[in-house]
């Protein structure tokens, strides 16, 4: 269903947003992934022909707004749209001051709005799209000491709803993919903050894995095959959907 279509993916380098590109890539889509740390998008982009890899920051309205038409001008219109990009930071309400607050929010719910507000310009010429948004259980029950993070989650819900609203009854869907804790990079660095806090580095592994219903992480894979179900004609009448991946229900 995604041969030849073109797919543009945020936060493509690594994780989730890496597994889908590889993947979406494997099944004959023209893939455009972005994501700040040049680097790490090159080493993906070189494993694929059809992988072409720009540097931008979510946050930034200039950079997606300029990338996305580079995207579009080299791979044409955008048929997938999958708003990955994210930062997974938790602090407790009265160590959560403005700045990081806004950090969050800048780049989980404006940078996911900005994505889906300029990949719809090409999307609706094209008259087929698939709008996927990586939120997180975080985005389905509060996630205690990380409000900032779990509200921006939930406003990428609210984005999705509303969106899938907006354009009901054509050809483009939207829907969020919910996972709870995937073993990508973010796992390692929460660890890692963990042990800064006294937490055994095995203790604080555990507790991710225990958080999941199913005890175990997430493969990224997973998600991957996830976000390719939602693109297939089997999906098509899927809309306006969180979809949880968490060994249960949450």
């Amino acid at each position: 269903m995604i041969k030849n279509k073109h797919a543009f993916i945020t936060g493509g380098g690594s994780g989730i947003g890496r597994a889908i590109a590889l993947l979406f890539a494997d099944e004959g889509a023209k893939v455009t992934i972005t994501g700040r740390r040049s680097k790490v998008l090159e080493e993906v982009a070189d494993k694929r022909t059809n992988i072409s890899a720009f540097q931008m920051d979510v946050s930034n309205e200039k950079e997606v707004i300029s990338v996305i038409s580079q995207a579009v001008s080299q791979c044409g219109p955008i048929q997938v749209c999958v708003a990955n990009a994210g930062i997974a930071e938790g602090k407790k309400l009265q160590n959560t001051d403005l700045d990081f607050w806004q950090k969050i929010m800048r780049t989980n719910l404006d940078g996911t709005f900005l994505t889906i507000r300029e990949s719809m310009k090409s999307m609706l010429e094209a008259e087929w799209g698939r709008v996927i948004a990586i939120s997180s259980i975080a985005g389905i029950k509060g996630l205690k000491g990380a409000g900032a993070y779990s509200a921006s989650k939930h406003g990428v819900l609210g984005l999705i709803k509303t969106y899938s609203e907006e354009y009901m009854g054509g050809s483009i869907t939207f829907n969020a993919i919910c996972p709870g804790y995937v073993d990508t990079p973010i796992v390692d660095a929460n660890v890692k903050s963990m042990v800064s806090k006294g937490i055994s580095e095995e203790d604080a592994h555990k507790m991710m894995v225990n958080a999941n219903r199913h005890k175990r992480l997430i493969q990224t894979d997973e998600v991957a095959q996830t976000a390719l179900w939602l693109c297939s004609q089997a999906a098509k009448s899927i809309n306006g959907q969180a979809i949880e991946i968490a060994g249960g229900k949450v």
